[in-house]
């Protein structure tokens, strides 16, 4: 088995990254892992991604960094007292698939100099959660452009009610692959994500 590692990023926050992680997870029955969690750590996204997965092979891996404020991350380690240190954020070994969820958008500061992009390892494929208000298709052109331009093999998955003129213009103007859309569902649970993860098994499994 080939291993995959694939990273999720959106074009902002709360935009689905953390619903897709899960989806991601369940379809390869992958491992996941987030780096950097700030804020929310009794209810964290790893837990959240343990909740709605059901397989019994994926593992979650602990945070790197779990810091106390729902902040950026830089903000958020400067009040507990780090400073976020990128040799600090090491990929958990597993022989297994890999999900590995960013915080925020690729730009967001970790320290004075890195950002979330920095996190990102040449092997990783990276999966772009899309989400349609005013400006995202701005913040979805660059979020794209800046992966593409570093050498990543990009994907999207858009989230939330479809939009086919912002969803279209995106397509033809990015040219990346689409793995489909995750709707604005009345919830998400074991079963939903389940039914997400079968539909999406075959394109992820094409990574």
């Amino acid at each position: 088995m080939k291993r995959k590692k694939i990273f999720v990023t959106g074009i902002s926050t709360e935009v689905g990254k953390t619903v897709i992680s899960a989806i991601v997870t369940e379809a390869l029955k992958a491992d996941y892992w987030k780096p950097i969690q700030a804020g929310d750590l009794h209810n964290a996204d790893a837990h959240k991604v343990e909740k709605l997965i059901s397989n019994e092979q994926s593992i979650i891996h602990p945070n790197s960094y779990a810091l106390n404020t729902p902040m950026s991350p830089h903000a958020a380690a400067e009040i507990d007292g780090v400073t976020i240190a990128l040799e600090e954020i090491i990929e958990p070994e597993t022989k297994n698939h890999l999900v590995i969820e960013g915080a925020g958008g690729l730009l967001v500061p970790l320290n004075d100099k890195d950002t979330i992009l920095d996190v990102i390892q040449p092997s990783y494929k990276v999966i772009v959660v899309s989400r349609h208000y005013l400006g995202s298709i701005n913040h979805t052109l660059l979020t794209v452009k800046a992966l593409l331009d570093k050498g990543y093999d990009v994907s999207i998955i858009f989230s939330g009610d479809e939009n086919p003129t912002t969803e279209n213009i995106v397509k033809k103007m990015t040219g990346v692959k689409v793995i489909g859309r995750v709707s604005e569902e009345p919830y998400f649970d074991e079963n939903v994500v389940k039914e997400y993860a079968e539909k999406f098994s075959k394109t992820l499994q094409e990574l």
